[in-house]
């Protein structure tokens, strides 16, 4: 029987650009409304062409990380443009409630989890507890967390190494936590509550952090499940 074979081509120097600043973006070295460094800068830092970063940041923009102002520069796009998603646009057409929004979180956290529990490397490991140590620090102060919270899954997506779990976990994420923060702000008012979701949340990484794809996946379904039990009992 004939196999066939397919050439293995090396990845372009572009993609790997582009897969560096998308990483600095997830993982909160670029926050949302600062501008990015020059493409000549980016050329000399990474040692490329300044064609090879220019496609990487066009890339950048088509995809919504990113945004180029006239005069000024390449700047990472600020978290309040996620209602202009069309995300929104879907859930409002089809009548679609946050129940419904959290369940389809469901099935894309808890792969997440696991694939990252399989592929995260010592930086991504950095950056999830980072983010965990956030949250904590926010809610000792009175805050709530949010940021660090939105951060640690964004870590764990960015840790799966799959660029289209990711880029649908952006635009999950930043709805959920951007056009309907009201509706989470009922959850984390209430401390039991924080305790809870803080507690589920070291769960999730020391799952990652230990290699356990399995555990990975359950305790992240036990936490995003926490949340829509929540907001069921609310109705």
């Amino acid at each position: 029987m004939k196999v066939r074979l397919k050439p293995i081509n090396p990845k372009r120097i572009s993609d790997q650009v582009f897969d560096q600043l998308r990483s600095l973006i997830f993982r909160g070295d670029y926050q949302p409304g600062q501008k990015i460094m020059t493409e000549r800068e980016l050329a000399q830092a990474l040692r490329v062409s300044r064609n090879s970063v220019r496609e990487a940041i066009n890339k950048l923009v088509t995809l919504g990380f990113v945004e180029q102002r006239q005069g000024q520069g390449t700047f990472v796009r600020s978290l309040d443009e996620a209602v202009k998603i069309p995300l929104a646009a879907v859930m409002e057409a089809q009548d679609a409630s946050l129940i419904d929004l959290l369940e389809m979180r469901m099935g894309i956290e808890c792969t997440s989890a696991s694939l990252a529990a399989q592929r995260a490397t010592a930086a991504d490991l950095e950056s999830i507890e980072k983010a965990f140590e956030e949250m904590k620090a926010d809610t000792r102060v009175g805050g709530l967390g949010t940021k660090g919270d939105l951060t640690f899954h964004m870590a764990i997506a960015t840790a799966t190494k799959n660029p289209l779990q990711f880029y649908i976990m952006k635009n999950v994420s930043d709805f959920l936590h951007v056009g309907i923060r009201e509706n989470l702000l009922h959850l984390y008012e209430d401390p039991a509550n924080i305790a809870s979701i803080l507690q589920q949340h070291k769960a999730i990484l020391q799952a990652i952090r230990s290699g356990d794809a399995e555990a990975a996946y359950n305790t992240m379904q036990t936490h995003i499940d926490y949340v829509i039990r929540f907001f069921r009992n609310r109705k």
